[in-house]
């Protein structure tokens, strides 16, 4: 693995965490066809999904400060409630992360066939979205919790946790601009708390045979990538138009299984 490899797999970590076509299948498929999936490690990885989280709080920051003051005020005011929802949202994953993180490792990392048919599944979420009529609801803890259910299942590679989260929403009549910032700032707490538990527990550490420039390079890559997609997708949600996605999911997919 060489520079040229950390800035590619930085630039498709960045694109696919914000556009709603699943880095982990792009990472997956991306690693096989490099062959350097077992050289990068988790803490290559780790350090790629760093820069994306780091890019989201970023672009959020006013959001993320008004919250937080909001939030501390002990009020029960939108700030307050806002907050209540993304623990709602954080819920399913919380679930799937305590009780099936290493069966669905097992059984699925690694399985490029896997990878393809959630593609395809992502590709169908997103062609439905587009012919759904825009949605007029706020968020409430009824659709965040059946959010989190969709990002719940994007643990599986090849279905993409944006979006899923974002199509949902759309799907289930939310406001584009509401589901979209509702969408990013969800996946900080569940990403956040993966990244401490796999760093506590010494994870992150095991199989790197790259050097901390490497590490470095994908960071910084994934952190810059990450914020023009993140401006990109807010954008593209807004106006409703993920058609293309859903033929570039459907391309990939098939792609995927052929050559698996």
């Amino acid at each position: 693995m060489d520079f040229i490899d950390s800035i590619i797999l930085g630039i498709v970590q960045g694109l696919t965490e914000f556009l709603p076509v699943s880095s982990s299948g792009h990472l997956a498929l991306l690693g096989a066809i490099m062959d350097v999936q077992d050289e990068a490690g988790l803490g290559f990885a780790l350090a790629l999904h760093t820069g994306t989280v780091l890019s989201t709080i970023v672009i959020f920051r006013k959001e993320l400060l008004q919250l937080i003051v909001g939030f501390f005020k002990f009020k029960y005011n939108w700030e307050t409630q806002f907050v209540f929802k993304i623990l709602v949202s954080m819920i399913p994953v919380f679930i799937v992360g305590m009780t099936m993180r290493d069966f669905v490792e097992d059984l699925f990392v690694g399985n490029m066939v896997i990878v393809g048919v959630m593609l395809l599944v992502t590709a169908s979420l997103l062609w439905f979205s587009t012919v759904k009529k825009q949605g007029t609801k706020e968020i409430g803890y009824k659709e965040a919790f059946i959010i989190g259910i969709a990002q719940a299942f994007a643990v599986l590679p090849g279905l993409s946790r944006s979006g899923s989260t974002i199509t949902t929403g759309m799907l289930i009549g939310v406001k584009r601009d509401n589901i979209a910032k509702f969408s990013f700032l969800m996946v900080l707490i569940p990403i956040l708390g993966a990244s401490f538990l796999d760093i506590m527990s010494g994870d992150a550490s095991e199989g790197i045979s790259v050097s901390i420039w490497l590490v470095l390079t994908g960071f910084l890559t994934s952190f810059v990538v990450g914020v023009l997609a993140c401006k990109l997708m807010i954008k593209l949600v807004q106006n409703g138009n993920l058609r293309w996605f859903a033929y570039y999911c459907l391309i990939v997919g098939v792609i995927t299984i052929i050559m698996a």
